[in-house]
């Protein structure tokens, strides 16, 4: 799967589905334009790369409360490995 995350980083135009642009702003350092993608989220994909986001923040209880929306539990690892995780299975789903 490292081919296709590595396109999807390479890309110089973010994807059209919001929750990959979200990781794709993200990877860029635009932690605010990531949010904005996905602020509004009421698919599980959109509320899972929210609650990463916050995650990242540092605002566990709201990655918490986007993780239960999102029908996921809460991830504990490292920051990176969830992203790439998130990506991963966007991107078999076909999202880009």
């Amino acid at each position: 799967m490292t081919q296709p995350l590595d396109s999807f980083l390479a890309s110089t135009s973010p994807p059209g589905d919001p929750a990959l642009r979200a990781l794709w702003l993200d990877a860029r350092g635009d932690w605010d334009g990531a949010h904005k993608c996905v602020d509004d989220a009421s698919d599980p994909d959109g509320m899972w790369v929210h609650a990463y986001l916050h995650r990242k923040e540092g605002d566990r209880w709201n990655a918490r409360y986007w993780y239960a929306r999102a029908g996921r539990p809460p991830h504990e690892g490292i920051l990176a490995q969830e992203w790439r995780e998130i990506a991963a299975f966007l991107i078999e789903k076909g999202l880009t």
